[in-house]
């Protein structure tokens, strides 16, 4: 019986991983933009 839970607790992780890697991989990494701070008194003129 806890060869059993042992066994499928293994096989659960496996997939969980196996699952995070190939989401991981096919996703693509979203471009951030970094916005400066701009004062106000330049943007009047």
């Amino acid at each position: 019986m806890a060869r059993l839970i042992v066994s499928v607790v293994v096989v659960l992780a496996l997939v969980v991983g196996v699952l995070f890697f190939l989401s991981g991989r096919a996703g693509e990494q979203p471009t951030s933009r970094v916005e400066k701070a701009v004062e106000l008194g330049n943007l009047a003129g």
